[in-house]
């Protein structure tokens, strides 16, 4: 008998890995469009860094990122089992602060450019230069953090729709895994993209004869000229895609949004198969582009001039 209870136990325990796996599987899919802006967002956070700074700035953020979904997998739970209603207004507030964020880098980007001082050379700064570096270091790495936490509340959240009618203990294996999985791969990835200058630089310096070696040093050379466009064209996207996640995250969490954004892209059927197809992304874009500048003239307008007032 006991041997027959333990063959029950492994083909229960067998039936519950097989469930998380399909069950992982299928959320992995639903959550690769906020992957795909989680990758770009993070990328475009470590431009502008220090090349040996790099690295540090990557894991240091991996790690906030690591701690972000230790807090957010038990909330996700027990929002699910007790206040089920309260993962909406969430989402809605974090992707409101998505929106604000991308108006503000957009708004700090004008500002600086108008502003902008000449660079000295690195070799020419002093310690207490590097010293005072680090503090717009360390606001990168809050901001950066700040900004995976949005992502991966909206990653857990999606995970838990497709979870939310399986028993604790799946959801829990579920979401546990989905937050490791994702954490990996999105900020080795980063590290990857941020370190092909030196890849580059690598390969253009093999030396030898032959084809192979003539093959590497073209490509080291081609990684050269790509990698600052790269750079910038992931600062662009990233940017971008605090809009489209904040507007996507805005449409489909308010009922009268959502049925505007269907409205919308049934006006364009039959005029454009191509617009058809991106006019949710326009959509949500405009959207949060608008969401964010009012946010933003909420907060640092109105909020602040009443603080001011209240001082006087």
């Amino acid at each position: 008998m006991a041997g027959h209870g333990l063959l029950l136990l492994l083909d229960d325990i067998a039936a519950l890995l097989d469930d998380i796996a399909l069950l992982s599987k299928t959320a992995a899919k639903k959550t690769a469009g906020v992957l795909g802006d989680d990758l770009a967002l993070n990328a475009q956070q470590v431009t502008g860094i220090r090349a040996d700074r790099e690295l540090p700035v990557i894991w240091a953020v991996a790690k906030g990122s690591f701690l972000n979904k230790l807090i957010l997998v038990p909330a996700a739970l027990v929002i699910s089992a007790f206040i089920p209603w309260l993962i909406t207004p969430l989402l809605i507030m974090g992707g409101l602060f998505l929106c604000y964020e991308g108006v503000e880098k957009i708004l700090h980007s004008l500002m600086h450019r108008n502003t902008s001082q000449p660079v000295q050379p690195q070799e020419a700064l002093s310690d207490d230069s590097e010293i005072k570096s680090a503090s717009p270091e360390k606001q990168k790495i809050k901001g950066a953090i700040r900004t995976d936490f949005i992502l991966s509340a909206e990653i857990i959240a999606i995970t838990l729709g497709v979870v939310a009618s399986e028993p604790l203990i799946t959801q829990a294996a579920v979401l546990s895994l989905i937050a490791i999985l994702i954490t990996v791969v999105v900020y080795g990835l980063v590290a990857g993209i941020v370190r092909l200058d030196d890849w580059g630089l690598y390969l253009s310096k093999k030396e030898g004869a032959g084809s192979l070696v003539n093959i590497q040093q073209s490509v080291g050379m081609g990684l050269l000229q790509v990698v600052p466009y790269l750079m910038k064209g992931l600062s662009f996207f990233g940017t971008a895609a605090m809009f489209l996640v904040g507007g996507g995250i805005l449409s489909h969490g308010i009922p009268f949004l959502h049925h505007l954004a269907i409205n919308v892209r049934q006006f364009t059927v039959g005029i454009s198969d191509t617009l058809t197809a991106i006019s949710p992304l326009i959509f949500d874009g405009i959207l949060g582009v608008i969401a964010g500048l009012l946010v933003f003239f909420f907060v640092d307008i109105i909020i602040q001039r009443w603080i001011l007032s209240t001082h006087r």
